[in-house]
């Protein structure tokens, strides 16, 4: 006996529950499939959201789906010999990757990990949602007729394609098309060097200052690990520049490239673009590498001459970097620079210490008086950034003037 012959009552909540998980994983798969055109409309920032928030109301829905099918299929056989019904192997499989993906994205536990380990955990996302398909194709009523398995085949179809495509085969197309290589890595401050790169036809390759990419150098084991690096220089026809902090293993290697490390490129990604800059003043909040972006933006955006400031966040003089190039702004576009250096003035607050007087609207006002007219740009670790436009908000700054968003994870 099937077990669509169990009860109505809790079966049919547990279906309702399938149906709704199985959605919403599919839809979380197509957010972050990286289509350019969705990119470009929402921003990651956005996307990211949506795709956690998805995530975990799939994982709710998949867990209330297990719980019912077991206590209303139990009453028929017992549940330790469900797991002979055709591809409930499979399901089970998928539930266990699904779990361990979850499990490693709560904040707490994303936070113990390196960046490299959570995203190759995150891979199992995929390997659960294959998994489940026979399951749900094998035993379930609802995927039988002709129009619901069209609809079902149709969705994996569109999030399947949108990963081989978007995930797989632009980035690959890309890498070999430009064919990028290290030319050169020079120290910036005290644990931040810049990668000077080259490659072919890169006046081809669709990249903007602000946006970033997630970086892989083929220099040996471990090698296509990626990590996400924003340029930190506009984007020139025969080189691009990223900046970055060393950290851990996988930043620390980046300092040692050689010249003629292979290059494998996954986007551009971001829109913190002069696309978003609505003309006039801008003002641009940088705290540590945060800077890097802001400085290519600084360089791309056609502000009037004196029309931009930047403030720049760091704990020690010494981690101030490309001081050169913020002076040639300074004599030949009129950027103003405001350092902002020294330990922190309390938990919970952007400002250094001798701005411990201030709230932290009151120091955003005396920083730059005019700022609600203006674009504001922020960029840094998440919890400095939040701080920031809690101020700007507070001070009449419009959302859509507002342009922040993360690359990291």
């Amino acid at each position: 006996m099937g077990l669509d012959a169990a009860p109505t009552g809790l079966a049919a909540w547990g279906r309702l529950a399938a149906l709704w998980s199985a959605d919403l994983l599919l839809c979380q798969v197509v957010l972050m499939a990286r289509i350019p055109w969705v990119e470009r409309a929402y921003g990651q920032d956005t996307l990211a959201r949506w795709h956690r928030w998805t995530g975990f109301a799939s994982f709710v829905l998949l867990l209330a789906h297990v719980g019912l099918a077991v206590v209303a299929y139990g009453k028929r056989k017992p549940w330790p010999h469900l797991i002979t019904e055709p591809g409930l192997v499979w399901a089970v499989a998928g539930l266990l990757a699904l779990i361990l993906v979850v499990v490693t994205s709560v904040r707490v536990a994303r936070r113990r990990l390196r960046y490299e380990t959570w995203h190759l955990l995150h891979l199992y996302a995929y390997l659960g949602v294959g998994l489940a398909l026979p399951h749900m194709l094998l035993l379930g009523s609802d995927f039988r007729a002709p129009p619901a398995r069209a609809y079902w085949w149709s969705l994996y179809a569109i999030a399947a394609g949108s990963v081989l495509v978007f995930r797989l085969g632009l980035p690959v197309w890309r890498t070999l098309r430009h064919r990028l290589t290290v030319d050169h890595v020079d120290p910036e401050a005290p644990g931040l060097v810049s990668v000077y790169l080259s490659g072919r036809r890169l006046e081809r390759l669709p990249v903007r200052a602000g946006q970033f990419f997630v970086w892989r150098f083929l220099d040996g084991r471990g090698a296509m690990r990626g990590n996400p690096f924003s340029l930190s220089g506009p984007p020139r026809s025969d080189a691009l520049r990223i900046t970055v902090k060393v950290v851990g293993d996988g930043t620390s290697r980046v300092a040692t490239l050689r010249p003629g490390t292979r290059v494998v490129i996954e986007g551009p990604y971001g829109r913190m673009t002069a696309a978003t800059y609505a003309g006039g003043p801008v003002t641009m909040l940088a705290c540590g590498v945060g800077v890097t972006p802001l400085l290519a933006l600084l360089w791309d955006l056609p502000y009037p001459h004196g029309a931009a400031t930047l403030v720049y966040r760091t704990r020690h003089p010494h981690e101030v970097a490309f001081l050169r190039e913020l002076e040639w702004l300074a004599e030949h576009r009129g950027v103003r620079l405001v350092p902002l250096v020294g330990p922190r003035a309390e938990a919970g607050s952007w400002l250094p210490a001798e701005y411990a007087d201030y709230d932290d609207a009151q120091a955003l006002r005396s920083l730059a008086p005019d700022i609600t007219g203006h674009d504001v740009y922020v960029c840094g670790p998440d919890a400095w950034a939040a701080s920031v436009f809690r101020a700007a908000r507070s001070v009449g700054v419009p959302p859509a003037r507002l342009h922040r968003e993360r690359f990291g994870w």
